[in-house]
């Protein structure tokens, strides 16, 4: 079913809900799902509402514009998406396929609402199984001593594919700071450890060596900061000191390919409100 959904986050105050509710009424509007959520700490409101389209005697455009008073009379930062229009994705992988593999299987078998547009690599490892699904496949290569020309050409064809969202399933580079402002709270990433333990390099080592109980996963928004960006998803895995290092790495692949597309789905169904460096997930 085609469906508007409307997301506000706004300096929370008395009769946001009544002035929004009200609108959707007085078109005919009918709400097939809202969330609301008053954070007390930053006093700020956040909302999410689900509109049949075929209820309102309007599409989007008109919407933005009727809805545009409220809006202004809120303060809201706000947008309104129609799910006819599906999201495009770019993803972009190194030589590790869990991640990227399981991506495509869900995006293939309709679990992902979504148009992949492409698949960027610093590695060619990977083209058959993407070109299988009849997704172009760009292999850019990244040179150590001079990563300038790579990212250049990343960006180009970002644009190209006029990317909404780009995927970094298991991308062992680091985005350069003008990519990531550029994009911001579009480029996601999947981190193998549950952070804020554990970041950078090699992280299922680190834990081994902590001799922790618990490793995870952590989908979250790229940003400037190496594995600091605002977080969407997390999940865990019990582990003990019998598993060694390959085990952790093993139980780490399932949880990691778990998060990261319970992420995606969030992000592609608008489910994800970032404020500051946090998050609102309905």
């Amino acid at each position: 079913m085609r469906t508007f959904r409307l997301v506000i986050a706004c300096p929370d105050r008395v009769g946001i809900v009544a002035k929004v509710s009200n609108f959707l009424a007085s078109h005919n509007g009918w709400i097939t799902e809202a969330s609301h959520h008053s954070d007390n700490l930053s006093g700020w409101f956040f909302m999410r509402h689900e509109i049949r389209a075929d209820s309102l005697p309007f599409g989007i455009e008109a919407f933005r514009e009727a809805f545009a008073p409220i809006a202004e009379e809120f303060s809201m930062n706000w947008r309104i998406t129609d799910t006819a229009q599906k999201k495009r994705v770019v993803l972009m992988a190194s030589r590790e396929s869990h991640c990227l593999a399981d991506l495509l299987h869900r995006w293939h078998s309709d679990e992902l609402d979504c148009e992949i547009s492409c698949v960027i690599s610093n590695h060619d490892d990977l083209r058959s199984m993407v070109e299988w699904h009849g997704i172009p496949y760009y292999h850019v290569p990244v040179n150590p001593q001079d990563k300038e020309p790579a990212f250049a050409e990343v960006s180009r064809l970002v644009k190209q594919h006029e990317a909404e969202v780009v995927v970094l399933a298991r991308y062992m580079q680091i985005l350069p700071p003008e990519l990531c402002s550029e994009y911001a709270h579009k480029v996601i990433n999947i981190h193998h450890s549950f952070l804020p333990s554990f970041v950078g390099a090699k992280p299922y080592h680190q834990a081994s060596l902590r001799g922790v109980k618990l490793i995870g996963a952590t989908c979250h928004y790229v940003t400037e900061e190496l594995d600091a960006g605002p977080i969407i998803e997390q999940d865990v895995v019990r582990v003990s000191h019998s598993d060694s290092i390959e085990d952790m790495v093993r139980f780490g692949r399932d949880v990691e390919k778990m998060v990261l597309a319970r992420g995606l789905r969030y992000h592609l169904e608008d489910r994800v409100l970032v404020h500051g460096n946090k998050t609102v997930v309905f």
